[in-house]
């Protein structure tokens, strides 16, 4: 009686899988393991001298005088930036410290009235089961396709007849919710809160409202705060209503910046002054507000 023992073509055929599978380990280590390379952060470099470029060369002509733009580029800012911004402040024409105030006025409103809807409108749409929900959704996301040119004369024959133009509450009244919102706010809520969380706090006696404010606000103030930051940006560089129904004597930062190119000769040194003093508060809001604009962005994209 004789003892078998496996070909050497069988057992080759037998560590094959094995060898695959140390393989796929090894390589699944190196890829969680290894660290940004050379091309990662050249391209990260690249993004931030793209986006800081030109808030430095504004900075950069802002600080010179009228004859900056003739010669070749000075990388070095000048002297000039506070007799400009000064200039900017005292001209008569521009009404700067009205604008500001109505800036901030109504970017805060139109930012707090914006989270407020969406929260709630996302809420129904994500939690609460109504007959026509999914289809007036879809109507609410379709509405961001209309482009905004297209009620401009309607509105401003509107408030016209209502006697509001020129007055702020024009560009704040149209401005109130967002499609946009809504939809951001619908999807968060719909990942963030489980259906289980909201079916404890009912059978524990709390009413929708109190769901609603103890559970879905909780968990959506990462989205609401980025919200609220985005929402506050485009309405303080919104340009094109707020020119179209405001004067001059009550104009937002954009409109009386605008005001400085009215002339024959146009120095843009302190134009480009006036440019950096209405981007300093955003830069503001961004400092003292960005960790709530990255966990908002961040937030549901890591799930465990």
């Amino acid at each position: 009686m004789s003892i078998g023992y496996p070909t050497p073509l069988a057992v080759v055929e037998e560590n094959i899988p094995n060898r695959k599978a140390r393989k796929r380990g090894a390589r699944t280590t190196r890829i969680r393991g290894s660290r940004p390379g050379f091309w990662a952060y050249g391209t990260l470099v690249v993004i931030i001298i793209s986006a800081v470029f030109p808030l430095y060369w504004s900075f950069i002509i802002g600080s010179g005088d009228s004859s900056t733009l003739r010669g070749p580029f000075p990388w070095v800012p000048a002297g000039n930036f506070f007799d400009n911004a000064a200039a900017v402040v005292n001209n008569p024409a521009v009404n700067f410290w009205t604008a500001l105030w109505n800036s901030i006025y109504s970017s805060f409103l139109i930012a707090a009235a914006v989270v407020i809807t969406s929260t709630l409108a996302g809420w129904a749409f994500a939690k609460l089961k109504f007959l026509g929900g999914p289809a007036l959704l879809v109507f609410v996301v379709a509405t961001m396709a209309v482009p905004q040119q297209l009620g401009v004369v309607p509105l401003y024959i509107l408030f016209s007849e209502l006697g509001w133009t020129g007055q702020i509450g024009a560009i704040i009244i149209p401005a109130l919710t967002s499609a946009f919102g809504v939809f951001w706010m619908t999807q968060y809520l719909r990942q963030a809160v489980p259906d289980e969380l909201i079916e404890a706090a009912r059978m524990d006696g709390a009413s929708m409202i109190r769901t609603f404010w103890t559970v879905g606000v909780t968990a959506a103030r990462p989205a609401a705060a980025m919200l609220f930051l985005f929402t506050f940006v485009g309405a303080w560089n919104n340009f094109f209503w707020p020119f179209i129904v405001l004067d001059r004597q009550n104009p937002t930062l954009p409109v009386a910046l605008s005001l400085l190119q009215s002339n024959y000769f146009v120095d843009y040194s302190i134009v480009l002054a006036g440019v950096i003093l209405a981007t300093i508060p955003l830069l503001l809001l961004f400092i003292f507000a960005g960790k709530q604009l990255v966990s908002g962005i961040m937030a549901g994209a890591v799930k465990g």
